[in-house]
């Protein structure tokens, strides 16, 4: 990567809003034009850790649920929050096992993505999970979840039709697809 100085500048920043999972700042700045602006900006206290379970016939998990910022039903691949101090395989191997019952016993991380560059610092990493064996689901207490088992091509035929909108799950499945050559 190359080593590029930041030609903005923080004049102010100040947080707005905070909880356990997001603070917001609003902050004035110096654009790199030189003129004076502001700038909101999202931090996330978790990284986003999503996972594409593979078995040995090539079929993958989908978790559907209802998204409440969209008001929409959405399906995803198993995915959730790591603390941004805890091991990222830890959380991945938590969040697999709670949202879909399946331990892997072979892991793979195939990259790193940031969700929304533009408006916040979030961070998501993606794992391929294979060598899996069922167990019993630990949804959250605030989770109704929908669980479907089907073939990894027909989960990228579904990020190609737009039934599968989320970014991890977009960037996971396609690339996926493409080390696998599907």
């Amino acid at each position: 990567m190359e080593d590029i100085q930041s030609p903005w500048t923080t004049v102010s920043s100040e947080v707005i809003y905070d909880n356990p999972w997001i603070r917001l700042r609003h902050e004035e700045v110096i654009a790199p034009t030189g003129k004076p602006g502001i700038y909101g900006v999202a931090h996330f206290k978790n990284k986003a850790i999503g996972i594409i379970p593979i078995d040995n016939e090539g079929y993958t998990w989908l978790v559907g649920q209802y998204r409440y910022p969209l008001n929409e039903y959405s399906w995803e691949i198993p995915m959730g929050g790591g603390p941004i101090e805890a091991d990222i395989l830890e959380s991945a191997q938590r969040e697999l096992r709670e949202e879909t019952g399946l331990i892997a016993r072979r892991w793979e991380n195939i990259g790193r993505i940031h969700t929304s560059n533009s408006v916040t610092d979030e961070e998501g990493f993606i794992f391929v999970a294979e060598d899996l064996q069922q167990e019993e689901t630990e949804f959250d207490d605030t989770e109704i979840l929908q669980i479907r088992r089907l073939p990894l091509k027909e989960a990228v035929d579904m990020v190609m039709d737009n039934r599968i909108t989320d970014s991890l799950s977009v960037y996971g499945l396609l690339k996926v697809a493409r080390l696998r050559g599907l």
